[in-house]
């Protein structure tokens, strides 16, 4: 007999404001994550044949009534309808409930000194831990989230809906995907064609004449998954709220899909909340773009993977020029402003690294612990070496003196370029060193998506139209602990996620090269 499950509390937005009484939801405990009482345990057997036992475990039962992080959504003003999906039982997959839930955090550590925790205090003078990497969050989140997915009920009438799709911010792998991922499922809704939108140039191309909007239809965008870059074009700002919000009712837009980072997500939640102080209808949902990784909560953002395998192919030329000349010393520059993944990453990857600085772990060049004194010593035990450097490593170096951090359109920091001022400092240090400097930041960026990425692409495209249809709004979605979910925009632009030095992938990239602390 199936057991029954209470209807799960929904809790309030995660930046501490107040409710609205229009979305979904208004209780939760003080401190949802803290403390939970614990469920009663199930056993569970399973049988080869007729009754023979071959496993007897025990799990506990799921506790339903644990807070969930709350979407925004308009269905207090929409009318619920069967999905088109219906007949066919979403293609024979089922649906995804509401009630259905993803775990936040994935690991139950056993104290504060695991590795990877962090030990919190709670109000109640209780204490528990969680992943070091939590606490890049401003505020603390409780335990699930909602699960992504087609639901069996759906909130816009397909054949009356117009959708509007943008690309925000710098180049990624895998823009082309999502936009053909995108126009593929609101068409297999039963949008109409000349109904989907694609906004030219970011959000600039919602109001300039000069970048007129182009219909988007299955045949349009048949092919561009194959092809780097955006068919739409992309730019850095240009969020003119006031205008977007203009143009979104007088073309009676019901749905934005917004493709970008943290700028370009940032830009769709004052949309959106530019839209609900209007009164206007419409849903936007973004789909979470970064190269660098470095959005929180999210396993990983399209484009990484590809851009990890592509930065190997610049690290193995660094080797084999290094290998190739007297004390040859290969540098390699890698994108990551904030967040040193993709050095990290392809660094443990290619098997050929080093040294490997991040923007998250501080280094001195000089001194007995300095980058230096150790390189010297990997050019006297092999003869050369090769060293990866994040765009954002050595910052608080290069600006030493100046208090003035600038950023760009997108609020990101202009950074000082640290490739070639490592490549000076070598040349003056090692006088008889041969450095060969490589820089593949563009030619990663640009090209189309490994298999993996373009997979990954496709669901986010579909989960993000799922979620427009299930009546959400001001939501993105990912890869949380391994399952696809909605989150907040809100929640996941505080801050660029980031490498954590405690973490046990550092350490291990640490361990695999026997690189030590440079301070």
């Amino acid at each position: 007999m199936a057991a029954t499950c209470a209807l799960p509390t929904i809790s309030g937005p995660c930046l501490g404001r107040p409710a609205p009484a229009r979305r979904l939801g208004v209780r939760t405990s003080a401190r949802p994550h803290l403390s939970r009482s614990r469920a009663p345990l199930r056993t569970l057997a399973s049988t080869v044949g007729g009754d023979v036992q071959v496993t007897n475990f025990q799990v506990e039962t799921p506790d339903f009534t644990d807070d969930v992080l709350e979407c925004p959504s308009l269905r207090h003003l929409l009318r619920p309808r069967p999905s088109p999906f219906v007949v066919h039982n979403n293609f024979g997959g089922g649906f995804v409930s509401d009630e259905d839930r993803v775990a936040l955090s994935a690991i139950k550590f056993a104290s504060a000194e695991s590795a990877g925790a962090k030990c919190i205090s709670g109000g109640d003078g209780h204490n528990s831990w969680l992943e070091a990497s939590m606490e890049q969050l401003c505020v603390p989140l409780p335990p699930w989230s909602l699960r992504a997915g087609a639901r069996e009920t759906i909130w816009f009438n397909p054949l009356e809906v117009n959708a509007a799709i943008v690309t925000c911010g710098g180049l990624c792998p895998g823009l082309n995907d999502v936009v053909q991922g995108l126009v593929s499922k609101l068409t297999d809704y039963g949008v109409p064609e000349g109904n989907i939108v694609g906004i030219k140039y970011g959000f600039r191309g919602f109001y300039d004449r000069k970048a007129k909007p182009v219909v988007l239809t299955k045949k349009s965008v048949e092919g561009i998954h194959l092809e780097g870059g955006t068919m739409l074009g992309t730019s850095r700002g240009g969020a003119d709220l006031r205008q977007i919000v203009k143009q979104i009712d007088l073309w009676g837009i019901d749905m934005v899909f917004v493709v970008g980072g943290n700028g370009g997500n940032a830009g769709a939640a004052a949309i959106q909340e530019e839209l609900e102080k209007h009164n206007i209808l419409c849903s936007v949902v973004g789909v979470p773009k970064s190269i660098d990784n470095d959005i929180l909560l999210i396993d990983k953002t399209f484009g990484f993977d590809t851009a990890v395998e592509e930065a190997q192919r610049a690290l193995l030329a660094a080797k084999v020029e290094a290998s190739s000349a007297y004390r040859g010393i290969g540098l390699v520059k890698l994108m990551g402003r904030q967040s040193g993944f993709i050095a990290m990453q392809a660094s443990m990857a290619s098997g050929v690294v080093d040294i490997c600085l991040i923007p998250e772990v501080p280094f001195r060049l000089t001194g007995e612990t300095g980058v230096f004194a150790y390189l010297e010593k990997v050019l006297s035990d092999k003869g050369h070496a090769v060293m990866c450097v994040a765009e954002g490593a050595g910052q608080d170096i290069l600006a030493a003196g100046d208090g003035n951090l600038k950023t760009d359109a997108s609020g990101n920091p202009i950074l000082e370029d640290v490739g070639p001022w490592l490549k000076s400092e070598m040349k003056k240090y090692f006088k008889d060193a041969d450095v060969k400097y490589i820089d593949p930041s563009y030619q990663i960026r640009s090209i189309p998506t490994t298999s993996g990425d373009r997979i990954y692409c496709k669901v986010l495209a579909h989960n993000a139209v799922h979620a427009a249809f299930a009546g959400y709004t001001g939501v993105t979605m990912g890869l949380v602990n391994t399952h696809y979910c909605y989150l907040p925009i809100r929640t996941v632009i505080q801050a660029p996620r980031r490498v954590d030095p405690r973490g046990k992938t550092w350490n291990r990239l640490r361990a695999s090269i026997g690189q030590p602390n440079f301070y």
